[in-house]
């Protein structure tokens, strides 16, 4: 076979219909079976399977022999008729599976060394360590379900670009070597060769240059835009990521809302699960209250309950002693709780102490017989604590700080255990009204909840203005899917003096503002229209439309939590030469 032919058809395309057609294959052999005198390869590229049979009734004898000497992840040509495999040879798990390809011809392109991990595994075979699947990354991708992964993620990218191009967003490009900006991480940065000692950073995020783009009037801006933050990893982050980012001039809140629920919904529909919009929306105290988290999980239920009028003044020293102190008694009622054994309640009771609690009391109800720590509380039943046959109440006392953290990792762990059936398979909500400021918890410092550009609610300029801190609104959202924070944005402000004022806040004085940030202020000056944004995490909604466990499943070549990159092995020292030439001192 000429080293030149092209192929004719992908293998997991071919099916019934293609039976009788010559056709020109090219993959890789995902697995071979030598039956005697036949021989057969399943053949796999990007698109799945297909089986290829090589017999001495439609084979020429050199061929066969060159079949015989070809490995598993060799890459091979080959040419051959579709022909439909009898009733009782047909493979119902594959997609192929009602047809071969009969081989006539074969090259080999490429052979292959045994691979350190398989490709190939049986059903149920567990994979091998995700440390040695990220150094053998390139094997590692060749897996069909993550090649599925990534094509969903190409098609996802498309679906958000056609989706904002037909609302009249242009797709503009921002700078990757910019001035650092403070937005809640350590930057990357880059020395210059030609300005020695100087340095760029890598961008957080495009948030600068999208606004100003608002006021060079663009109007509507998008970006599938690559962004870098220093910070301590976990399963769902990684140093450098993607989000599809936006911008528009001339909105407010609710049109930020319909603009991004228009993607969202396109991202879902593509990924098989159409979602209805508007979605419900929440301010950020009554999530907090509810649910604990500012990411909150509506897809059962389980809310966090104010308990002290039930359980205070009964004696129970905790619950008094944290009411006096001016904190309060929070709980879970959990229908179908008692089916807890012993073990769940100890484990979930663990789960509430490492989130910084010093215990959970409980009270459990199976028929007439109630059990618990609260059990023997004067005047407490199970009536007045309006537990159902079954139920189960988890409650824990102390500052809203402390208790609601911990009350929304108990609330997550009882899901988890009891496995309830949702009440909705896709949650989407908003949670806005956040805070603009919190305390700093090692200083205690007023600090920026968000970035430094968001507007203050108008309701509360004037007590800003004022000197307060607690209690003021941010014109900022997130949206929130299934308990997963799928991104944010906000309102951003317009007014040169109210961003200096906020810079002041943050003890950026006004020279040093200007150096950091002169290009932005002078923007600002020139006339900008009222805009706002958002940037939706695009690592990880591919990640929840893939029904992956981590982002490192939808991204091609990840970092660890260590921010390490296996496969390349990076980060690197640098040779003191190369040192030298950005004018920096070797580190020793």
């Amino acid at each position: 076979m000429s080293a030149t032919a092209m192929r004719t058809h992908r293998c997991g395309a071919l099916r019934a219909a293609h039976a009788g057609l010559d056709v020109r294959l090219g993959g890789w052999v995902h697995r071979r079976r030598d039956l005697g005198g036949l021989v057969f390869f399943d053949l796999r590229d990007r698109d799945g399977l297909v089986q290829v049979a090589f017999g001495p009734d439609w084979t020429p004898p050199a061929v066969m022999d060159a079949a015989g000497k070809v490995g598993n992840e060799f890459v091979i040509l080959v040419r051959g008729k579709v022909i439909a495999r009898p009733e009782h040879a047909r493979n119902p798990d594959m997609s192929t599976g009602d047809v071969e390809v009969r081989a006539s011809d074969i090259e080999i392109c490429s052979r292959a060394v045994t691979p350190p991990i398989p490709v190939a595994r049986s059903k149920g075979e567990p994979l091998p360590s995700e440390e040695l699947r990220l150094v053998n990354r390139h094997l590692d991708l060749r897996r069909p379900e993550l090649q599925k992964n990534f094509e969903l993620r190409h098609r996802l990218f498309q679906c958000a670009r056609t989706t904002l191009a037909g609302q009249g967003f242009l797709e503009i490009e921002t700078p990757i070597l910019t001035k650092p900006t403070p937005e809640g991480a350590r930057d990357y940065l880059v020395p210059s060769r030609v300005h020695p000692g100087q340095f760029y950073a890598l961008p957080q995020s495009p948030q600068i240059y999208k606004q100003v783009l608002m006021m060079s009037g663009f109007d509507r801006y998008f970006q599938i835009a690559r962004c870098f933050r220093d910070e301590d990893l976990r399963a769902d982050r990684q140093p450098e990521f993607t989000q599809i980012d936006l911008e528009a001039s001339f909105v407010g809140p609710n049109d930020v809302y319909a603009v991004v629920e228009s993607v969202l919904a396109a991202l879902w529909a593509e990924g098989g699960h159409p979602v209805q919009t508007p979605f419900p929306r929440m301010a950020h105290r009554d999530a907090m209250e509810r649910f604990g988290t500012d990411k909150p999980d509506l897809r059962y239920g389980f809310e966090i309950e104010d308990l002290g009028a039930v359980v205070g003044g009964k004696g129970f020293r905790a619950f008094d002693d944290a009411l006096s102190a001016g904190g309060r008694v929070r709980g879970v009622r959990v229908a179908g709780g008692a089916a807890l054994s012993r073990k769940d309640v100890d484990a979930i009771t663990d789960v509430a102490r490492a989130a910084g609690l010093g215990g959970l009391a409980t009270l459990k109800r199976q028929g007439d017989q109630v059990t618990g720590s609260l059990a023997k509380l004067e005047g407490l039943t199970a009536d007045v604590a309006r537990l159902a046959d079954g139920d189960m109440l988890f409650v824990a006392a102390g500052k809203d700080t402390v208790t609601s953290p911990a009350l929304d990792r108990v609330r997550l762990d009882v899901i988890r255990r009891l496995k309830p059936a949702p009440r909705v398979a896709h949650a989407f909500t908003w949670v806005d009204a956040f805070p603009l400021f919190e305390k700093d918890r090692e200083t205690g410092a007023w600090v920026f909840a968000h970035h430094p550009f968001t507007t203050p609610h108008p309701e509360d300029i004037a007590r800003l203005k004022a000197g307060e801190r607690a209690g003021i609104r941010a014109l900022h959202y997130d949206a929130v899917y299934n308990g997963n924070e799928l991104g944010s944005g906000s309102i951003r402000i317009t007014d040169p003096d109210l961003q200096l004022m906020i810079f002041d806040i943050l003890g950026i004085k006004a020279d040093d503002a200007q150096r950091r940030f002169g290009f932005l202020l002078t923007a600002l000056a020139s006339g900008a229209p009222p805009h706002g944004g958002f940037a939706i995490g695009f690592d990880r909604v591919a990640m929840l439309l893939c029904g992956a466990e981590s982002l490192r499943d939808v991204i091609a070549f990840p970092k660890t939590t260590a921010a390490r990159a296996l496969f390349e092995d990076t980060p690197a020292p640098i040779d003191a030469a190369d040192l030298r030439v950005f004018k920096l001192a070797p580190v020793p």
